[in-house]
C-alpha cells in the first residue's frame, strides 16, 4: 500500500527545504539523541546545503550521522563527486565533526566500496538492535528519466532485494555508481524528495502516480513517510 505523500509546492524551495531538514534534525534528536541523515547528490541540493549550513548554528552536530545515497566512482577531490559537493556546501561550512560523516569511497573497486559501505551501515544498526539501519531522513532528487539516488531505469540495482548498498552499473552513462536500494531506503523513518521547478511536471505526475517504469516511484517506505518539496 502507498504512503500518500505530503506535498509542498514552494516558490521559497531552498529556504523552505532547509528549514524542514532542520525541523527533522530537532525532532529526531530530542526523540533519539540522534539525527541519522543521507544526503543526495546533484546540482538541487546545493543551495539547500548552503542554506542548511547557515541556520543550523543551535544544531548539535556531533550528534548527527550524515550518510550519503549515493555516490559517483570518482574520488572525493573531483569535481563530479556527491562528497565534494556536500563537503563545499555544508560540511567544512558547518564544521560537522569527522566523526559524523560517514563518506561513500568513490574512489576504490565499487564493489568493495559498497560492501564496506554496507558493513558501516550494519554495525551501526547492531548498535541499536535494528535489523536493518533506520534513517530519519533520507534526501532524494529525481532524475529526467525518473532515476533516484543512483537507481537508474533498467539497471540491476532495481531488482535488489536484500543487499542495502550495492555497486550499479548504468549503461547510459557507462560508469559505474555507488547507490543505497530499496530495501534500505524504504526502511527509512521520513524521505524527502527535493525537486526543483524546472523539473517537467508529467514526470513528477507519473511517479506520484506510482508508475513502476520509473525509479523514484518505487520509494514506498512501509512504516514512513514521505514529502516532496517541489520549486515553483
Amino acid at each position: 500500500m502507498r504512503v500518500e505523500p505530503q506535498i509542498i509546492r514552494t516558490a521559497n524551495f531552498v529556504p523552505d527545504a532547509a528549514d524542514f531538514i532542520l525541523q527533522q534534525a530537532h525532532k529526531a534528536i530530542a526523540e533519539r539523541n540522534e539525527f541519522r541523515i543521507a544526503l543526495s547528490g546533484g546540482n538541487t541540493p546545493r543551495p539547500v546545503y548552503a542554506r542548511l549550513a547557515a541556520i543550523a548554528y543551535d544544531l548539535p552536530w556531533d550528534l548527527v550521522r550524515i550518510t550519503f545515497g549515493d555516490e559517483r566512482c570518482v574520488p572525493p577531490d573531483d569535481k563530479e563527486s556527491n562528497f565534494r559537493m556536500a563537503w563545499e556546501t555544508l560540511l567544512a561550512p558547518a564544521a560537522v565533526p569527522e566523526k559524523s560523516i560517514l563518506r561513500m569511497r568513490g574512489e576504490i573497486d565499487p564493489q568493495i566500496a559498497a560492501q564496506e559501505y554496507q558493513e558501516q551501515l550494519d554495525l551501526m544498526a547492531g548498535k541499536r538492535g535494528e535489523p536493518i539501519y533506520t534513517h530519519d531522513l533520507i534526501l532524494l532528487g529525481l532524475g529526467d528519466d525518473g532515476h533516484t539516488a543512483s537507481l537508474f531505469p533498467g539497471t540491476a540495482a532495481l531488482e535488489e532485494t536484500t543487499r542495502r548498498v550495492v555497486a550499479n552499473f548504468v549503461p547510459r552513462l557507462n560508469a559505474w555508481r555507488l547507490t543505497f536500494t530499496f530495501p534500505l531506503i524504504n526502511r527509512a523513518r521520513h524521505i524527502l524528495f527535493l525537486v526543483g521547478a524546472a523539473k517537467d511536471p508529467k514526470l513528477i505526475e507519473r511517479v506520484l502516480q506510482g508508475d513502476r517504469e520509473l525509479p523514484a516511484a518505487r520509494v514506498d517506505p512501509s512504516a514512513g513517510e514521505v514529502t516532496w518539496i517541489i520549486g515553483e
